[in-house]
């Protein structure tokens, strides 16, 4: 009873909402393992399109980007279209700034070059980037993981004054030692009890983008329970990274990025590749199998996100690996993340077909800037 709740409240919540803003898988790790060129040909999950347009600057032959989520496909679409419109400053403006006075403006300038969908999202939803509303006031605060990360801010920074004052100290931190010092003064003001409580409920972790199958590996490979998987990955992240190029963090706890913190898409000196590049991205709405059987071919990249654990519990699960066995070649690469320590879920025909590279993935994913993840795996057809 208690886990058909919480797949309907998942189900509601993730088929009527833009989930996530921002993307929260670190591209520079991505390429150095990826190794995209001029002959690549990449299918890969949408996300929030961020990572695609990193991707396209190494120039790859296509990208085909899905996702079950059209809001999601509306969102790239959208940063696709002002990048062909050629001015770079109303780009920022909306996904840099995360809102601005001229936000309709910008939008009726390329609505023409959107998808009916998109156009339909939009129309809707443009008010997002609106630089004159009382709350929210930042593109990066809606969606459901924006929405969280609004309400965190609302409530922890109201109610925990130097809290605010610590973590603005951190995200602008010279180095590891100050990080470290800063950090060992939020913990205790972050982890409460009250925190502790919220990070436990359905509907937060559905707001995340955190589906049952998913909480279930954290349980089995956290035994000692979500809190402290949370606790670990933050702690990791705040103590081990650096943060003067963090702009994951940096966007939620500020509500905008700056432009030497910011994603490789919103960095004017990639602005003219990027454009020149556009036409080789193909974005459809639909899942990753679905794609397979209507266009098979040879895909030499698949950057599947931590879509795997979405399926841990599923029979699609053999039918989407199947699919992609059939569809790449020896060497093809497969880059996944997981919220667990291992893919020990994957079919055994899947783990007689292809190689893991523990060696490379385990010191990069020391590296991750996001540091949410349990683990990074990097596979290749054998």
């Amino acid at each position: 009873m208690v886990n058909s709740f919480r797949d309907r409240l998942f189900n509601r919540i993730h088929n009527a909402h833009l989930i996530y803003n921002t993307s929260w898988e670190d591209p520079r790790i991505d390429r150095q393992l990826l190794q995209l060129n001029q002959n690549s040909r990449m299918l890969m999950i949408t996300g929030a399109g961020c990572n695609t347009l990193d991707y396209l600057l190494d120039s790859p032959a296509r990208i085909d980007t899905v996702d079950v989520n059209f809001r999601q496909n509306a969102l790239l679409q959208l940063k696709m279209a002002l990048i062909k419109k050629k001015v770079f400053d109303n780009l920022f403006e909306m996904f840099g700034d995360g809102c601005c006075e001229a936000y309709h403006n910008i939008y009726d300038s390329v609505r023409d070059e959107l998808t009916e969908d998109a156009q339909k999202f939009w129309d809707l939803k443009i008010r997002y980037f609106s630089a004159s509303k009382r709350y929210r006031k930042s593109f990066y605060y809606h969606g459901t993981t924006g929405a969280f990360a609004w309400l965190f801010k609302s409530f922890f920074f109201q109610t925990q004054k130097d809290l605010e004052a610590y973590a603005m100290c951190l995200i602008d931190a010279g180095d590891l030692e100050e990080q470290r010092d800063i950090y060992a003064h939020i913990e205790p003001l972050l982890y409460t009890r009250s925190f502790r409580w919220i990070l436990k409920q359905p509907a937060i972790l559905a707001m995340l983008g955190v589906p049952r199958s998913q909480i279930q590996l954290l349980r089995e490979q956290y035994p000692d329970g979500l809190n402290y998987y949370f606790e670990n990955k933050t702690r990791q992240v705040a103590r081990e990274v650096g943060f003067v190029d963090n702009y994951f963090w940096r966007v939620y706890f500020t509500g905008s990025y700056n432009r030497s913190c910011c994603p490789n898409y919103l960095k004017a000196e990639n602005f003219g590749l990027l454009r020149s590049n556009l036409e080789r991205v193909h974005v459809h709405t639909q899942s990753v199998s679905d794609f397979l059987k209507s266009n098979p071919g040879v895909y030499t990249h698949f950057v599947l996100l931590d879509h795997q654990d979405w399926l841990a519990d599923s029979d699609d699960l053999a039918e989407e690996w199947q699919l992609i066995l059939e569809n790449s070649q020896k060497g093809s690469k497969i880059l996944m993340r997981s919220a667990g320590l291992a893919l020990d879920f994957l079919p055994e025909m899947v783990k007689k077909a292809i190689r893991f590279f523990p060696e490379l993935t385990g010191p990069l994913h020391k590296q991750d800037r996001v540091g949410t993840y349990g683990s990074l795996h990097l596979a290749e057809v054998m």
